[in-house]
């Protein structure tokens, strides 16, 4: 066992890692909360002084605000939707014995690998342009005229864009869990006559339970943070400003900065809201 004096040096090595992580997490959000309560204009002035909560007021009264959250949570609801559904999916099938199975499980988690940027832009200009994008050729192909997908269906098509970015890292986990079945269980159902969805439904469904828990929490953390797609393929039009782009607006293009940093005390707050709610969800079934 660990005595007194290993545990105080322990702790003293840590101490520098802990103290340069506190720092770079509580530097940022200082500056944050200080900047929400002062009028910082860079090219108007500069600091004009303490305003104390009219920020926050500002920014929760615009007419902008309440349609940015809206669009925020739709847009995660939808990939989270998109991605687990389809992730099992795929999860099921490829933990099958097919010929070149490896291959196929590098291609299917490759586009995790791709930066935001570069995946927006690549459905933006091959898929979904009006003119020259496969979509446009397949519509055109069975008669029908081709959708202006960026404006027309805006939202939708962010949602498509982001759950292919993250389908293959659902994908992974679930597979993962899935491969730690016991293929006894299935194959005592099977012998007892239970058909595939029952199987599914009673066995493999609940068994992927806590998997799916994870990949909600993980994916929801970082999906409330989207920001590239939206920038590169609609610029928060057409209804698609989530509250983060609704941020960028404020700090960078009114440079306003004491405005869009009480935003980002609004986005952390939603963020804290549905992550608590989301370990509340994975703490009920990790105990389970």
């Amino acid at each position: 066992m660990a005595t007194q004096h290993s545990r105080s040096a322990a702790r003293v090595m840590m101490a520098p890692a802990v103290i340069l992580l506190l720092g770079w997490m509580l530097i940022p959000l200082t500056m944050t909360l200080w900047f929400s309560f002062r009028r910082f204009l860079p090219l108007r002035g500069g600091d004009l002084g303490w305003i104390g909560l009219e920020n926050y007021v500002r920014f929760v009264t615009s007419s902008s605000f309440w349609p940015a959250v809206q669009t925020t949570l739709v847009l995660v609801g939808g990939v989270l939707l998109i991605t687990v559904v389809l992730g099992v999916l795929l999860a099921m099938l490829l933990d099958q014995p097919m010929w070149g199975q490896g291959v196929v499980r590098i291609l299917i988690i490759a586009p995790f690998f791709v930066m935001p940027t570069v995946s927006a832009l690549v459905w933006k200009n091959m898929f979904m342009d009006p003119v020259n994008g496969l979509f446009a050729h397949l519509w055109q192909a069975f008669g029908a005229e081709p959708i202006v997908w960026l404006s027309d269906a805006s939202l939708f098509s962010i949602v498509l864009i982001v759950s292919w970015q993250w389908l293959p890292f659902a994908t992974l986990i679930l597979l993962t869990a899935i491969q730690s079945l016991d293929s006894e269980q299935l194959e005592a159902a099977e012998m007892d006559g239970a058909p595939p969805l029952s199987r599914f439904g009673f066995i493999i469904l609940p068994h992927l339970s806590r998997a799916i828990t994870i990949v909600i929490l993980i994916q929801t953390i970082f999906l409330l943070s989207i920001f590239a797609e939206i920038f590169v393929t609609t610029g928060g039009a057409f209804g698609t400003r989530t509250l983060t782009y609704m941020i960028f607006q404020r700090v960078l293009e009114s440079q306003n900065v004491g405005l869009g940093s009480a935003g980002g005390v609004y986005a952390i707050i939603l963020a804290n809201i549905v992550a608590i709610f989301l370990m509340r969800i994975v703490g009920r079934n990790l105990d389970a």
